[in-house]
């Protein structure tokens, strides 16, 4: 029986942008990976790049998922979706980037209560009250 072996490539390699994302756990599906690259939400050292976009340990990531922004320095490379753990191991993100993060999301939670819901369609009574209404 074969020993597996590991799915990270040399220091010295290089991978798609879109790929890594996917293998880092930042987006379920390559084909998601790719549709924020190409929408701006990924920038790779400063600047707007494309998901063939070639990228190497060392590289500065910063990446918008929502009202969310991670800035990571790339650390490893992978070819293959591992778990979470060996996922988070890829890179690692700035302090601030983390704190700015947390805040946002305890901040986000306590206004929870006080946003307003989306409206829905009527139901059945309401659409009764509604003709109700309408007949007098």
């Amino acid at each position: 029986m074969p020993v597996s072996t590991p799915a990270s490539l040399p220091e010295s390699g290089s991978m798609r942008i879109d790929k890594w994302l996917w293998a880092a756990r930042f987006y379920k599906t390559r084909a998601l990976a790719n549709q924020a690259v190409t929408g701006g939400k990924v920038h790779m050292n400063g600047e707007r790049v494309k998901p063939a976009h070639k990228l190497a340990p060392g590289d500065r990531v910063t990446i918008r998922k929502g009202p969310y922004q991670f800035d990571i320095t790339v650390e490893r490379l992978s070819t293959q979706r591992r778990p979470a753990d060996e996922a988070r191991a890829l890179y690692s993100e700035s302090e601030e980037s983390a704190q700015a993060r947390h805040a946002l999301y305890r901040e986000r939670q306590l206004q929870g209560a006080s946003t307003r819901h989306r409206e829905r369609r009527p139901d059945k009574r309401a659409r009764r009250m509604i003709r109700q209404f309408k007949q007098h």
